[in-house]
């Protein structure tokens, strides 16, 4: 059971009464809508910023949520004001059979917005049935233009191939917005954000730009390659002039920026720079069913025991509201504001 815990120099603690029914408001008075589902830890690809390359032990099969029980999870959280969900990994396309999950999600009612985090190796062969399954829209990490540095990054020889397939056949099965995700590091591929964001005067995708975010394996990572969202806008800004846009549908942090006459848009997502805690809306489930109301930081509530022997969810949901902090307290190059996460791919990012 999840409990009171310290996160950093100040205590997670609600500052006014969470209600007992009703819409999901946190103790900061944040409205939550929004969960991001993990439906596996496990990915195909090692990316240096993500995940070791040796990969981690993984969840055992009796572990991890069942379909059905994730659906039934997304019913009793949609009475609660839940309308907008994203799966995610891992990888979730290495999961089986993914778009029967998005059929259950899809056949709650509340459920307005069903989204797709991947690496895309995988999604040329599922695009267009995930698409007739009901997701909306779906978002491509990639982190480089170059094909070696793709595969030097994801440490996985020839995904660059499949990334490229996969953003090809998200276009032609009609996923819409398509937002491509770069993790900036620097002296590995901050020299490209221009090239990046040049793609968007003639192409309608929503290119972001992520700050690399701590975990207990990515320190040197974070400590020598970080790159600033201001130093990013700055790098882009000597190909041309950007002014502010209120972006593409979805419900993410980014703050979004467009060329003149540009058909995309150019996103920066900058949790170390610019915390942009104030505006969360958002819990996460693990792929082994732990409910957690930030993605840093030890408190979790677990929802699979309690589901599997029959009892209620929503008091857990609620106690899971009044844990929830007000902001993370990362540090670059530092894991003591992680929460223990080894990780991103553990919680699903």
């Amino acid at each position: 059971m999840s409990r009171l815990v310290q996160l950093g120099p100040l205590p997670v603690a609600s500052e006014r009464p969470i209600p007992e029914s009703g819409p999901m408001t946190d103790g900061f008075g944040r409205r939550i809508e929004y969960l991001r589902i993990s439906v596996t830890d496990k990915c195909n690809l090692r990316c240096v910023y993500c995940m070791p390359e040796e990969g981690l032990p993984w969840l055992k099969r009796e572990q991890i949520l069942r379909y059905e029980e994730i659906a039934e999870i997304v019913r009793v959280m949609a009475d609660q004001g839940l309308r907008r969900i994203r799966i995610t990994g891992g990888e979730p396309l290495v999961r089986r059979d993914l778009p029967s999950l998005v059929r259950m999600i899809r056949a709650v009612p509340q459920i307005e917005d069903v989204a797709l985090s991947t690496n895309a190796v995988l999604l040329h062969e599922m695009a267009n049935e995930l698409r007739d399954a009901g997701v909306d829209r779906v978002n491509v990490s990639l982190d480089s233009l170059r094909p070696d540095r793709i595969d030097a990054i994801s440490r996985r020889a020839g995904s660059a191939e499949g990334i490229f397939r996969g953003l090809e056949a998200a276009e032609r099965a009609g996923f819409a917005p398509i937002k491509v995700n770069c993790v900036v590091m620097r002296g590995r591929n901050d020299d490209e954000v221009a090239d990046f964001a040049a793609i968007t005067r003639e192409r309608p995708w929503h290119v972001r730009f992520i700050e690399v975010m701590p975990t207990g394996e990515n320190l040197g990572v974070s400590a020598d390659e970080f790159v600033s969202s201001d130093e990013i806008l700055e790098n882009i800004g000597r190909i041309g002039d950007l002014r502010p846009v209120a972006g593409p549908a979805g419900n993410g942090p980014a703050r979004y920026y467009a060329f003149d006459g540009a058909a995309g848009t150019v996103g920066v997502i900058t949790p170390m720079s610019h915390n942009y805690c104030d505006r969360c809306n958002r819990m996460r489930l693990t792929a082994d069913g732990q409910l957690r109301p930030c993605l840093f930081g030890h408190a979790q509530t677990n929802l699979r025991d309690p589901l599997r022997r029959g009892e209620p969810l929503e008091p857990l949901i609620r106690l899971t509201l009044r844990i929830k902090p007000e902001r993370h307290w990362l540090v670059q190059g530092s894991d003591a504001g992680s929460g223990g996460l080894l990780a991103l791919s553990q919680v699903g990012g």
